[in-house]
């Protein structure tokens, strides 16, 4: 049974066109928080989606700055998180959890 600290683990599939070439070689891309570790994602994915993960790089992407009505605001920075599957594995992110 997932743990509810895994759900908060992840937020969401990142579903870009760099990270749908990735799927390719068994590798998907999540937003993930900022203050979760390796081995806090790999224990989240592997209970969430019950597939086995081979490893985890992970990166942070500084916030854009954008303005609005004449005022200049920065937004969050935040993690991302790709995860390597073992052979065989692979996520459906187009279906729910």
């Amino acid at each position: 049974m997932p743990n509810i600290k895994n759900f908060e683990t992840i937020i969401k599939p990142i579903i870009t066109e760099k990270s749908s070439l990735g799927s390719e070689n068994n590798q998907v891309t999540f937003h993930v928080k900022k203050s979760s570790t390796k081995d806090e994602i790999k224990v989240a994915i592997e209970e969430i989606f019950k597939v086995k993960v081979k490893k985890v790089n992970t990166s942070i992407v500084k916030g854009k700055l954008k303005s609005f009505r004449g005022s200049v605001g920065k937004r969050s920075d935040y993690k991302k998180a790709f995860v390597s599957l073992e052979d065989g594995q692979s996520i459906d992110l187009s279906s729910g959890v």
